[in-house]
């Protein structure tokens, strides 16, 4: 398969800053779409990713899932966009497209495993794929989404990861007016959380350890703040909740806000990783059937859907422009919640 050389922006190894490099993308076969990248959101997994702090890292790997750019060049077969429109890429960029759950707009949940759209296994060059810290990105059509033309591109790219990630279970759990909703942590995750289930119609809630986060929720759409330090002001919400989304990455203890759900209400894991400590306890669960989930990210039309109705109620993310070589910077401004609430990379400076 012929390629074509690209600039871009990754790591050599574990322990090495990123920096610019030369990748190779495939040419575009009859089915994929060409982009050339914009913005690119960045997201925590891209530093995980980078540092191999989860394992598994292939070297040189080129970070980035929140891609949104302009078609450049499409495929024979390709009918659903064209040259000139505007276009983003997520977290995937392939799947089976065949087990039940690809064949219900699960892909996320693909049986034989999704393709991520960077460190996953390239179908097509028998190799692995790089991301959005790049020039250019080629990708399958059924993984390219339409993005609204009426909203700030750059704060679009975060919708990709951070947006779907909340989305999913506010729709999965049929948020709409008149639910109430909490959420915990208020970081990128977090504040698209409050956004999106503010923009459904639900009555939202914050659950915060620090006062000083008071007046941002509620700038954000928040309703209402509990401190989760203040034993009198959680219970005072006990039994309260339809829905609480977790956006916390670490480990944490989430039987205190179990206990402020309602009956049949849910708790949703967003955010970590891992074995939970400590023990999570099951009485309040079984004498109110409240529940205790996880939920990735979206399928491909559950994020279309997503995107549209971002667009229909001018929904972005609240981001931070950084040029690609101040991407190291941006990381360890990362680990100090030092930013509100996501970095994205103005992709034009790679070029400079």
């Amino acid at each position: 398969m012929s390629t074509t050389q690209v600039k871009a922006y990754g790591a050599a190894d574990k322990d090495a800053d990123l920096k610019k490099m030369s990748i190779e993308r495939r040419a575009v076969t009859a089915t994929d779409i060409e982009i050339e990248i914009l913005y690119c959101g960045v997201c925590h997994s891209d530093l995980h990713t980078a540092r191999n702090d989860w394992g598994g890292t292939l070297y040189p790997t080129v970070p980035g899932h929140e891609i949104v750019g302009r078609i450049t060049q499409v495929g024979s077969e390709v009918t659903k966009m064209k040259v000139g429109d505007l276009a983003g890429v997520g977290c995937m960029v392939d799947s089976c497209q065949t087990c039940d759950n690809c064949k219900q707009d699960l892909e996320q949940y693909c049986s034989n495993g999704w393709v991520g759209t960077y460190n996953g296994e390239d179908k097509h060059s028998e190799g692995y794929t790089f991301g959005g810290y790049s020039e250019k990105v080629v990708v399958d059509q059924n993984f390219v989404l339409k993005v609204p033309t009426n909203l700030n591109l750059a704060a679009v790219a975060p919708l990709l990861c951070a947006g779907i990630t909340t989305w999913s279970p506010l729709k999965h759990w049929k948020v709409g007016k008149g639910s109430k909703v909490a959420v915990v942590g208020l970081g990128g995750l977090g504040h698209m959380a409050i956004k999106l289930a503010k923009g459904l119609g639900a009555e939202v809630t914050l659950f915060s350890r620090s006062t000083d986060k008071i007046s941002d929720a509620k700038e954000l759409g928040a309703d209402t703040v509990i401190i989760s330090t203040d034993e009198n002001q959680m219970v005072s919400v006990n039994n309260r909740f339809d829905l609480i989304i977790d956006t916390v990455p670490y480990v944490h203890d989430i039987n205190p806000y179990v206990s402020t759900l309602n009956v049949n209400g849910t708790i949703v894991l967003v955010g970590y990783l891992g074995p939970l400590d400590p023990f999570l306890n099951s009485v309040p669960m079984i004498l109110g059937r409240k529940s205790v989930a996880g939920s990735l990210i979206g399928g491909i039309a559950e994020t279309q859907e997503m995107l549209d109705f971002c667009g229909a109620n001018n929904i972005v993310s609240d981001i931070e422009l950084i040029k690609m070589e101040d991407i190291n910077t941006a990381y360890e401004r990362m680990l100090k919640s030092d930013v509100k609430y996501r970095f994205v990379i103005d992709m034009a400076s790679l070029k400079s």
